[in-house]
């Protein structure tokens, strides 16, 4: 159900209370006999809230001390680049991280002036800084991602410049529940002056390198050649100087609105649920960049980190991310003349079926992977994908030439290509989808969620094909049940299945008692609503 406020500047009264927040991060200390307010790494680090004893302090401490043991243990003695967005809790985290890492000895490089870091920014200074070193650096991302203004984030970035895989997130994890079980026993830490003035810990810039280095994988002059009006809407996010920067190098002329860091997002247009959440994929919360779509040949967004993008275009608003990855894909295996025509490209097992249907046309292959992009780490840092994206609109890719550019989602370089593209091809990247509809027909795509037991998600999250007897869904023969994905053999963690024309993906959700259902049909909506109706009803008898 939508909520009356979706689409609308936040009302005053849902603000987040900051002094409150913060003072939360200090004085609320974690139970770890609650599940709940245990150190636990998802698909993308550890994240909670203050409020609620998931996200204080004193995980900070004790991921931090884990995350130095573990560089220690595994020879790691190169920088450790930290960076933050604009949430409220990303300072508060970050200073406490500082002093930790000073007490064990660790190497720090931070943003100019308490300034705010991109989580691609960190990922790309790593590589670059491990490029011609035998001493390796690693880095720390402070970031709830497009989440609320209440939550706090922490991720680990590994010497390969992209998030942690499980291996290295389960060892950080465990350790740092057992800090928190012996009541921070283990962890070093000095005082916040004694950090902030310790020689470890060095100001850095990490945005002219990346602004600099951007016309090595974006023709940059091409864009701005073809005079664009392009509006920016970093959604108070961390990457404002980014695009500030951009200007001054490139001198395009982007139009960047909402250009101030407020921590209550008050700017924002509520979501679907009338709560602010930075989704720069949501049509509700970008309701106001897509009022101004007319005034631009194409606009884009970033939520906080600058991980994700979103894409606006003046004959069909906001782009669904799922149609812009296929956008994105076709143009860059047609006109990247100098990367090698043996490279893959990655997508998540529940990402759209256009896709296959694309890479097929230009006689590519898929690498399919599990939900989450650090299964993309590996081949975009051995230069054997050339673009790995995720249906939750988080991508990269190479540079020309073909080697590594960041082994993290990138929202920057996404957005840019979609002003590439525009002034290259002379149309949006939304008219070239329209053209791939009627070369391949209309996919209709939808998530839900299904109610589900603690129980029965342990279940789903470990069934195996066998347990799977419907032969048909959705009046159509199933011609594929997968619980490991066809590209690594990783497991889904759930549960995929596949016809000529539709698909389902059921994944256990790591925080609610429900489970995620994906769902695509190439014939109609009414199609698409039966394959959600049977795939409850493969689901349950699966798991009941």
């Amino acid at each position: 159900m939508i909520n009356q406020n979706a689409g609308k500047i936040a009302p005053k009264e849902i603000l987040e209370n900051i002094p409150k927040l913060v003072a939360s991060y200090y004085t609320n200390e974690p139970d770890v006999a609650h599940s709940s307010q245990k150190v636990s790494f998802g698909t993308s680090g550890h994240r909670g809230k203050s409020s609620n004893n998931s996200f204080n302090e004193n995980h900070i401490f004790a991921i931090t001390q884990a995350v130095c043991e573990y560089r220690l243990q595994e020879g790691i003695t190169g920088t450790l680049f930290i960076g933050k967005d604009t949430h409220a809790l990303s300072t508060p985290a970050e200073l406490s991280a500082l002093q930790v890492c000073v007490a064990n000895g660790v190497r720090c490089k931070i943003a100019k002036n308490n300034g705010y870091t991109p989580t691609p920014l960190i990922s790309f200074t790593v590589l670059e800084a491990n490029k011609n070193s035998e001493i390796l650096s690693d880095g720390i991302v402070i970031t709830p991602s497009h989440n609320p203004p209440s939550d706090g984030g922490f991720k680990y970035n590994c010497t390969n410049g992209g998030p942690a895989d499980t291996n290295v997130t389960t060892i950080i994890e465990n350790r740092a529940n057992e800090i928190l079980q012996n009541n921070l026993e283990a962890v070093k830490k000095v005082s916040l002056q004694v950090a902030l003035q310790s020689e470890l810990v060095e100001e850095f810039d990490f945005i002219t390198p990346y602004v600099k280095s951007l016309s090595k994988i974006i023709d940059m002059e091409a864009i701005k050649n073809a005079n664009l009006k392009i509006g920016v809407d970093p959604l108070g996010g961390s990457g404002i100087a980014v695009y500030e920067k951009i200007n001054e190098i490139y001198g395009l002329g982007l139009d960047i609105v909402n250009s101030y860091v407020d921590p209550t997002f008050s700017f924002m247009s509520c979501d679907h649920d009338g709560k602010i959440r930075m989704d720069c994929s949501s049509p509700y919360a970008m309701a106001s960049l897509i009022a101004l779509k007319d005034k631009y040949d194409i606009a884009f967004a970033n939520d906080p980190d600058f991980d994700r993008h979103g894409i606006v275009t003046p004959t069909h608003g906001l782009m669904n991310p799922n149609h812009y990855l296929c956008v994105a894909i076709w143009y860059l295996f047609s006109y990247r003349m100098s990367w090698n025509t043996n490279l893959k490209i990655g997508k998540t097992l529940v990402s759209s079926s256009m896709i296959d249907r694309v890479v097929e046309s230009i006689g590519k292959k898929v690498y399919e992977v599990p939900v989450g992009f650090k299964w993309f780490v590996d081949g975009l840092f051995d230069g054997s994908l050339g673009f790995g994206g995720e249906e939750s609109a988080g991508a990269s890719f190479l540079r020309f030439d073909g080697s590594v550019w960041s082994t993290d989602k990138d929202g920057i370089i996404l957005n840019l290509l979609g002003a590439e593209i525009t002034a290259k091809l002379g149309k949006n990247p939304a008219q070239i989808y329209a053209e791939f509809e009627e070369q391949f027909g209309v996919a209709f795509y939808e998530r839900i969620d299904a109610v589900a037991t603690k129980e029965e998600k342990e279940k789903l999250k470990n069934l195996s094909p066998n347990d799977i007897t419907s032969k048909t869904l959705a009046s159509e023969e199933i011609v594929g049940i997968f619980t490991n994905a066809s590209g690594n053999d990783a497991k889904i963690g759930g549960l995929k299945v596949t016809t000529a024309n539709g698909w389902f993906a059921a994944r256990p959700s790591g925080t609610e008692d429900v489970y995620k259902i994906y769902a695509e049909s190439f014939v109609s909506k009414e199609h698409l609503k039966l394959i959600q109706k049977e795939a409850k009803e493969i689901v349950l008898l699966s798991i009941s």
